[in-house]
């Protein structure tokens, strides 16, 4: 039956309609866009874990891990020692030896660890490791600290600091 001079759209049951199917999909679109930034962040953090170590690696590679530079080293869990230590470690957060800039993830120096095996000029290896550090995971109702795994990068030794600065 077709009314006459009524359209569907002032309808007075119709009205309210579009206003209680908001309240019931805005919460699951909120919560769900919320979550996405979440993971985001999460996945940025990982990321920036991966490339510290790769940073810190690299750098290590061609410091002198004793004195005199070149000299053969291995050492047992952490370097805690090391000539260039602190170098290494702030490169690894910050990606400058002099340890400033912006630390991105709040990565701490006690989280990152260097160990030498028969480590010197083009011998051996150097690892850089991250452990123990805590992620806060935090949405809103839910906050959670994740401890990250474990990341570490292992780079065949280079010139072990017994290059010149300055090539001739």
């Amino acid at each position: 039956m077709v009314t006459r001079g009524k359209s569907r759209l002032t309808d007075k049951r119709q009205r309210g309609g579009t206003l209680m199917e908001f309240v019931f999909i805005a919460p699951f679109f909120l919560m769900m866009l919320v979550g996405i930034v979440a993971a985001g962040n999460f996945y940025f953090t990982h990321n920036a874990m991966v490339e510290a170590t790769r940073r810190g690696a690299r750098f290590a590679a061609m410091q002198a891990a004793s004195s005199p530079a070149g000299t053969v080293r291995t050492t047992v869990g952490c370097d805690t020692t090391g000539p260039q230590l602190t170098a290494i470690k702030n490169y690894a957060i910050y990606g400058n030896p002099a340890g400033t800039g912006t630390n991105l993830v709040n990565l701490q120096p006690s989280n990152i660890c260097v160990e030498y095996s028969n480590f010197g000029v083009a011998v051996g290896t150097v690892t850089v490791r991250i452990t123990g550090f805590n992620y806060n995971f935090v949405i809103p109702g839910i906050s959670k600290v994740v401890t990250m795994p474990a990341y570490r990068t292992t780079v065949p030794g280079e010139s072990a600091g017994a290059s010149p600065v300055t090539c001739p």
